[in-house]
């Protein structure tokens, strides 16, 4: 079955402009990708190029050719702008027309005008480069876990590798005995492979805007706003997937259950501003303490959880000592006001093969009260002791308030 290369022309303008028309309506719904309406253009702007090249023979080759090259350079510089702008980075709108501006000023040079091949080589040049750049664009921010972003820059690769391979194949391919450009066999491929590369990418792309959405929905669900780290609900979502690991390969693990000391009086000095920027220096120093495989989280308010895995005691008391340390250093003056941030610990460690977070945390709590109850800024191990001291110490409390004697307070 022969390919009319007629027909394929037609059937590209009505799938090119009905996939920017589909990205333009999706990018209405949610105009905050803006990327997705670059893409948009770009889409329609092709279908013009590919109808005005429909028209070679029946129109002045300054249409059909040049004219038609401009629009389509234009359609890729926009598709390589859109990535450019997804991945945060700004518009360069120099480049957006240096594509068609050059190739206009080519094609009026009198040695080319009759040179086909070393159009055509100029020609695939600029596409190729083009899309390479879109997908070197893609590449740049593959920190960020998108599985689509992959095949996107694949198939740019690879479609920008087949235009640049186009004047050598050129003269390998055979002509139709009429020798006219329509009748070409690799301009059929070329056009075939054009609309299916055009449906892919459309679809490539539509899938990283829904897919990022959707990480960033599922972000704010399990990242705490202010510092960055993870929430009460990640945290503990977190720690028991690490339970289930440790099942199978039982490590020891630390237990740390950190509050910031007087943080309602900084919030009283300095203003809740402040407050929140010291919760931020907390989370930053904090960062710089834990390695890939540990675990930190907010757990709300002022109060913090790290867990240490496969790690000796001596190791994990001596980083939180550390992190106490750079702590009080770092908020001796935060944003020119004399903060003197302190915090207080709770520290459990287990070798247990079993990994229970919310039962170790609780004995960190244990701890945390007498470190609180010792002076604060200090750091509390959980052991049998502390238990029957907080036992004792809740007895005397009773025995007191029986008195008329108010207790002591933990807060």
């Amino acid at each position: 079955m022969n390919l009319d290369i007629n027909t394929l022309f037609q059937v590209t303008i009505y799938v090119e402009a009905i996939l920017g028309l589909l990205l333009l309506f999706v990018w209405v719904q949610n105009t905050a990708v803006l990327a997705v309406a670059w893409w948009g253009f770009a889409h329609l702007l092709r279908a013009a190029s590919v109808m005005l090249f429909g028209m070679y023979g029946s129109v002045p080759d300054l249409i059909s050719i040049d004219l038609a090259n401009a629009f389509l350079f234009t359609a890729f510089a926009l598709t390589w702008t859109g990535a450019r702008i997804f991945d945060g980075r700004p518009a360069e709108p120099v480049y957006l027309v240096t594509g068609a501006v050059l190739w206009l000023l080519v094609c009026r040079l009198p040695i080319l005008e009759t040179a086909v091949d070393a159009r055509v080589l100029i020609c695939s040049g600029i596409v190729t480069t083009y899309t390479w750049l879109t997908a070197y664009e893609f590449w740049r921010g593959r920190d960020e876990q998108l599985v689509s972003r992959w095949p996107a820059i694949f198939m740019l690769f690879a479609h920008g590798a087949l235009f640049l391979l186009r004047t050598p194949l050129l003269t390998m391919m055979p002509w139709s005995p009429t020798n006219q450009v329509f009748g070409s066999v690799w301009l059929t491929v070329l056009s075939f492979e054009a609309l299916l590369f055009t449906i892919s990418i459309a679809f490539i792309m539509l899938a990283m805007a829904k897919e990022r959405t959707e990480l960033r929905h599922k972000t704010a669900s399990l990242i705490d706003p202010l510092t960055g780290i993870a929430n009460r609900r990640s945290f503990l979502q977190d720690a028991g997937a690490l339970a289930k690991r440790h099942l199978a390969y039982p490590k020891p693990a630390a237990v740390l259950l950190i509050d910031l000391d007087h943080f309602k009086s900084i919030n009283d000095r300095f203003g809740h501003a402040m407050g929140d920027r010291v919760l931020e220096v907390f989370a930053d120093t904090a960062r710089g303490h834990v390695r890939p495989g540990d675990l930190l989280g907010r757990l709300g308010g002022e109060e913090f959880a790290l867990v240490f895995y496969d790690v000796a005691a001596e190791q994990a008391l001596a980083v939180a000592e550390q992190l106490r340390g750079a702590f009080e250093q770092a908020t001796k003056d935060v944003e020119g006001r004399p903060v003197n941030g302190t915090l207080s610990v709770g520290f459990v460690y287990s070798e247990s093969p079993v990994l229970d977070v919310p039962q170790l945390l609780a004995q960190a709590d244990q701890a945390l009260y007498f470190a609180k109850e010792r002076g604060r800024n200090r750091i509390e191990v959980a052991s049998l002791n502390l238990v029957r001291d907080r036992m004792t110490l809740g007895v005397h409390a009773a025995a007191a308030a029986a008195d008329g004697a108010a207790p002591r307070s933990a807060a």
